[in-house]
């Protein structure tokens, strides 16, 4: 009888061993390879970028995310190469490469990485002084106070940054401990705003107009149904093309950024989801298209739109310490590739909030900063930027708020995974910024600012 037993068990450990082996060669691949791309492109990033960290980050943004497989997960930092590997199990690696000036380069092999010498940038400097800024009010130092608490432990907010400009003036910032004003933070979706900023100097310089089709190689001919798309569609995201970011560990968004070398070449594949301009849906697609754009635009390299994003954006607004990376094609990567200091966005909420000008210079064309919070169909988003004129209706498939319905209508604001946030609010003159690594995150920024703004109502004038 026990024989017979130990005869099943074995039996069913050989099959399943069988069937683990056979899903880790199908369908298990590009799941681990998502994995470990994921892991050595934010490690890589964490060491050479921000340089934070890499433990940490690890077990704040990528640990949580892989439940029953962070334990097979292996990394490596080699900082002879300017490099980091990952694998699972000891397969399925990849790597991450450091370019100077273009950040960090995910490869899944071990050939050589394009633009590999990257260049060296010209120092920006920043309008900001050397040391934070704390808060004169005590209110505003209590809302600093519960943006970086943490009160439930399950549940962690990971605040790294939080700044605020008032009048254009830096009145408050905190910082979390190994951060400060000049680390760099994955900006996620924040990128999707700077993107649709170069698409509006490109247009000022009358090398792009908003309604003309979009210049994908791909869609050029008449009969394709995609040749109709215009950019305006694509920085709007009724382009037609598919809610790329949904549930799930392999979707559009994670195949094009951890598994594609020519990221735009992929966006430009995918099939419509709705004739254009009928129907709105979260496009990260769309925004690697615009980034492709740039890029083309620019000169066609990675570090030719690097330089282009550093002279016409970053070196004018003072944005010391930002970077759009982009993938081996070179394309940056628009809608989720940057990295940049909260003081780095906080200049760039101001430069909207002034209307596209800084210290006399226009940046972006007469009219931009309000097309790029006009309403598109019936949502809260615009072109490019996050609105607050729909609480009655929820973001469809994510089944999340479009705005705050705690701060004023004409508050619009760039919006990242992971809770990142530059918030512009007209009526107030003021620009809140706050970033971290909060898989969890739900409505505290916008408590946040209305602590703020309260606070800013209970002062006596000067």
């Amino acid at each position: 009888m026990t024989a017979r037993i130990l005869k099943i068990v074995l039996g069913l450990l050989l099959a399943s061993m069988l069937a683990g082996t056979a899903w880790l060669c199908t369908a298990g691949r590009p799941l681990l390879l998502v994995a470990t791309g994921s892991v050595s492109q934010g490690l890589c990033d964490a060491v050479f970028v921000s340089r934070v960290d890499p433990g940490r980050v690890f077990r704040e943004q990528h640990a949580p995310l892989m439940r029953g497989i962070g334990w097979a997960v292996r990394w490596q930092v080699d900082r002879a190469h300017d490099e980091v590997h990952a694998s699972v199990l000891g397969g399925f690696g990849a790597r991450a490469v450091f370019r100077p000036g273009l950040g960090c380069l995910l490869l899944h092999d071990d050939g050589p990485a394009p633009e590999a010498a990257g260049f060296t940038p010209s120092p920006i400097a920043s309008p900001f002084p050397g040391r934070p800024v704390a808060p004169n009010d005590p209110a505003i130092r209590r809302a600093l106070d519960r943006a970086f608490a943490e009160p439930d432990p399950a549940h962690p907010r990971n605040t790294k940054a939080v700044v605020v400009l008032h009048d254009g003036r830096l009145i408050a910032e905190r910082y979390a401990p190994g951060y400060g004003p000049d680390t760099p933070i994955w900006a996620h979706s924040l990128t999707k705003s700077l993107t649709s900023a170069l698409i509006g100097i490109l247009v000022r310089e009358d090398r792009l107009r908003r309604q003309q089709p979009a210049p994908v190689a791909g869609w050029r001919s008449p009969g394709d149904p995609r040749h109709a798309i215009t950019i305006d569609q694509l920085l709007r995201m009724d382009s037609g093309l598919p809610f790329d970011e949904t549930d799930g560990a392999l979707n559009p968004l994670t195949r094009m950024t951890f598994l594609e070398r020519d990221m735009a070449g992929y966006a430009a594949r995918m099939p419509l989801a709705h004739a254009p301009g009928t129907a709105w849906g979260y496009s990260n697609l769309g925004y690697v298209l615009l980034g492709r754009m740039v890029t083309d635009a620019t000169g066609g390299s990675a570090a030719d739109a690097e330089r282009f994003a550093r002279r016409e954006l970053f070196a004018p607004l003072g944005m010391a310490h930002t970077v759009i990376q982009t993938d081996a094609d070179g394309t940056l990567v628009g809608a989720s590739g940057s990295y940049g200091t909260a003081r780095d966005f906080a200049r760039f909420g101001q430069l909207y909030l002034d209307d596209g000008v800084v210290g006399g210079q226009r940046i972006l064309p007469a009219g931009w900063v309000a097309y790029s919070h006009s309403q598109t169909l019936d949502t809260g988003y615009g072109a490019g930027f996050w609105l607050n004129v729909r609480n009655d209706t929820r973001v469809p498939v994510w089944n999340a708020s479009w705005g705050m319905p705690q701060l004023p209508k004409d508050m619009y604001y760039a919006r990242g995974a992971f809770g990142q946030y530059v918030v512009i609010v007209p009526s107030e003159q003021l620009v809140v910024v706050r970033m971290g690594i909060s898989l969890d995150y739900g409505d505290d920024t916008g408590d946040l600012v209305a602590a703020i703004i309260a606070a800013l109502h209970r002062q006596p004038p000067p």
